[in-house]
């Protein structure tokens, strides 16, 4: 099909270059440079959205790991006739598997330490959950996680106890040796409280990938942390798994009315609410902010046309004096400005994904270059920098930096639409 005039012409001063004069040269570099900031702010905003959603889809599915889609809880400390709820609750539209467990404070020690440097009693608190191995593994994938030996090693009365892989490291301990656990519960006596005590083997290590957990959690069997934690033969509550996580929320009060009064329930958005809602945010703020690269790259634009313009007022003369209207002069420059923007747009997007695809492997690349890491888990949750890129950030980021680009065109464009013949041909 044959392109009207103002499209070739458009194209043609475009593609002005090569062999062509210093000037059309000049404003082929210049609208190349315009391009390439186009496609270098889209590239950014694309990267850093697609690490935001990565990062968020990654820490999801690690706190799904370890914690339950709802849980069930009594109103005081502890849950009885919880075998007739579990039952019940199983029964329920949408839940998948449910599990007890005990849930408690405790302070490990270990008295074995291989650093000849630093000698003595290593300690540390940790959040000390009591499970059925079977049954948990319906509701949270703990072993998959497993580094050395496995949740099902769990037997009541051998006192096992299963360590997240940085617990293990601050007790200095491995597979095979013993920790003491000490619960402020304790027998009173005239010199004061005497804290209980109970020695525990390590039979195994799992490793989450977030700090949080793997600094603090530590697994034993059901029976050991009611002995321990004198609970007699309640729980702390039930943890559900739920067909829908990402309707937890609806789910867990449908769960709460159909088990009648008596019963707190709880899902995993509540308790992360505020964080990924800070996460959202960040996102949010993130997107805007980095506009504002897309918006210089757009102003670069009107700067190219404006020279464009400066530079054709002959070639605009003419064109008028042949019976071009004004519309079409306003068309070409239009035409030339929207052509830098989607080229750079386009190459921004592939850019910017092949980036955000490749970005972890580059991130530890580039660590082993500088001798670094810069993910620390303490500070970050997380030691690696997952990158999701979601089709729809693409298309909003186009979109949005495609207005800009045509926005930017108005202006150049209107200018070269108000030249008048005579003045641009009197020292022609």
């Amino acid at each position: 099909m044959k392109l009207s005039y103002e499209w070739q012409i458009g194209l043609r001063y475009f593609r002005a270059g090569g062999r062509s004069s210093n000037g059309n040269r000049f404003i082929s570099v210049i609208s190349s440079i315009s391009l390439a900031g186009v496609a270098l702010g889209v590239a950014v905003l694309l990267v850093v959205l697609s690490v935001m959603n990565g990062f968020e889809r990654e820490l999801r599915v690690r706190i799904l790991s370890v914690t339950a889609h709802a849980t069930i809880s009594g109103f005081g400390a502890s849950l009885s006739n919880w075998q007739e709820l579990r039952e019940r609750a199983r029964t329920q539209t949408g839940v998948l598997g449910a599990a007890p467990y005990v849930e408690q404070q405790a302070m490990l020690l270990s008295t074995h330490n291989t650093d000849s440097s630093n000698p003595g009693t290593n300690n540390s608190g940790a959040l000390i959950r009591g499970v059925l191995p079977q049954e948990e593994q319906q509701v949270t994938d703990v072993q998959k996680h497993m580094q050395a030996g496995a949740l099902a090693d769990l037997k009541p009365g051998e006192y096992g106890i299963v360590l997240g892989d940085e617990l293990a490291k601050a007790l200095q301990v491995k597979v095979g040796d013993r920790v003491v656990a000490v619960v402020a519960q304790g027998a009173v006596t005239a010199a004061g409280i005497n804290p209980r005590m109970r020695r525990f083997t390590v039979i195994g290590i799992f490793a989450i990938g977030m700090y949080e957990y793997d600094r603090n959690y530590a697994y034993i069997q059901l029976q050991d942390a009611q002995r321990l934690f004198r609970l007699g033969d309640d729980v702390s509550g039930i943890r559900l798994k739920l067909n829908d996580v990402f309707n937890s929320q609806r789910l867990a009060i449908d769960i709460a009315r159909n088990l009648g009064g008596g019963y707190y329930v709880d899902d995993w958005s509540r308790k992360h609410a505020a964080f990924f809602r800070v996460i959202g945010l960040t996102k949010s703020m993130m997107f805007l902010i980095l506009l504002l690269v897309i918006a210089v790259a757009a102003f670069n634009v009107v700067a190219t046309l404006v020279m464009v313009v400066k530079h054709k007022q002959a070639d605009i003369a003419i064109l008028r004096t042949l019976g071009a209207t004004p519309g079409s002069i306003l068309k070409v420059f239009i035409i030339h400005g929207v052509f830098i923007g989607a080229i750079g747009i386009t190459s921004g997007i592939a850019l910017g994904t092949l980036l955000a695809w490749n970005l972890e492997g580059l991130i530890h690349l580039l660590e082993r270059i500088v001798g670094t890491q810069f993910m620390d888990a303490k500070l970050y949750f997380m030691s690696d920098l997952p990158a999701a890129v979601e089709w729809g950030d693409v298309m909003r980021v186009a979109l949005v930096a495609f207005v800009m680009c045509c926005l930017s065109t108005l202006y150049p464009a209107w200018r070269a639409a108000r030249t008048e013949p005579a003045k641009a041909l009197r020292y022609e």
